[in-house]
């Protein structure tokens, strides 16, 4: 069962607001985060991008952030926008998890464009203040702003939720589309909270035997340290949440000493780390469930385990009970289905890595 967020349990027998109760017809709120960005700018000019802004508007907490796993385009009752709206104050819903917030900026900052209407640019504004205040001194996000307890407030690299929110900054100080309305004060803020979070990724990256290697999901927020999440999210070397860390060092222009260092360590970290001569096959198990177990290949591509053991830098699987495994058909079905244990990302890194080193003229 998917997790949902408190402000969804809230809401659940409301189909408009409960994705995973809603029929197939239905949109979701992966929908949501992955169609915003795609729309094309005469659609900010229509009334349903309208409609949708109103939504957006609506969701919109106090913090100027926004809660997660909302269909923003979905159509609300009277009843149902009565009941969001007494939510506004319930601040600890405000997340940049699952592309939360950062979706719902960039949007009204495309309406905003198109439309001139100020509650738009305000909404961007209190949207951006919202992650200007979320970041820690040391440089970091939380998953969840404002809360003080749980892993809610760890320094949140998974599901690239921290690398998102870097991206925009960088989009925001450099005055690209869709923020070239915004003032230079908003801009400059923008570029030191993003020059802060350069600083925090160099601080969190894991050092072994005296060697920089790559991050954990999410670290301790005063310590650090790699810390543990969910059951089946340990303290670890990541090899899913690391990938898109590089690639966002690596596209800083002209880049220091420590940050060329850091990329080095990545980069050896994820040749030394390759899961060789494996690969999926999928099959159909005796209860008529999809499933998949990893097989010997030649010549296929390398994999990298989502986590890798801090001490023996061994892959492992965890299920819903917390213990490590070290072969993946020794979780359950729903973990081992439910959660991306192996990806190929590595592979764009090093690829990368290859122009990056020509194009700053970097001799390893």
């Amino acid at each position: 069962m998917k997790r949902l967020t408190l402000l969804a349990l809230l809401f659940c027998g409301s189909m408009a607001l409960c994705a995973q109760d809603a029929p197939v017809t239905k949109t979701s709120y992966k929908d949501w985060v992955k169609q915003a960005p795609r729309y094309e700018d005469a659609f900010f000019t229509t009334s349903e991008a309208a409609r949708i802004a109103d939504n957006v508007l609506l969701y919109q907490q106090t913090t100027g952030g926004w809660p997660k796993n909302i269909r923003m385009q979905e159509v609300l009752s009277d009843e149902d926008k009565a009941k969001v709206a007494l939510l506004k104050d319930r601040v600890n819903d405000s997340t940049i998890d699952n592309n939360a917030t950062i979706t719902e900026i960039q949007y009204l900052a495309r309406m905003y464009n198109a439309t001139g209407d100020e509650r738009y640019k305000q909404a961007v504004i209190d949207g951006i203040q919202y992650i200007f205040n979320a970041q820690y001194p040391n440089g970091g996000w939380p998953q969840f702003w404002p809360r003080n307890k749980g892993y809610y407030t760890h320094i949140t690299y998974n599901d690239n939720a921290m690398v998102n929110v870097m991206e925009v900054l960088r989009d925001i100080y450099e005055g690209d589309a869709p923020y070239t309305f915004l003032p230079d004060s908003i801009k400059q803020v923008a570029h030191e909270s993003f020059n802060k979070g350069v600083d925090c990724i160099l601080a969190t990256q894991i050092v072994k035997d005296g060697k920089l290697t790559v991050w954990c999901a999410q670290h301790d927020a005063k310590t650090l340290e790699p810390a543990k999440a969910r059951a089946y999210e340990l303290p670890s070397y990541s090899g899913q949440e690391s990938d898109d860390v590089v690639l966002l060092l690596m596209s800083i222009p002209n880049p220091s000493p420590q940050v060329i260092a850091s990329v080095e360590g990545a980069i050896n970290w994820f040749n030394e780390n390759k899961v060789v001569g494996l690969k999926k096959e999928f099959f159909t198990d005796e209860f008529g469930r999809k499933d998949y177990r990893m097989v010997p290949c030649e010549d296929c591509d390398p994999l990298w385990a989502r986590f890798y053991d801090l001490e023996t830098t061994r892959p492992f699987f965890s299920d819903r009970d917390g213990v490590k495994r070290y072969d993946i058909s020794e979780i359950g079905h729903e973990r081992r289905n439910g959660y991306s244990w192996y990806n190929n990302h590595g592979l764009k890194v090093l690829k990368r890595y290859d122009k990056w080193k020509k194009e700053w003229e970097i001799d390893k």
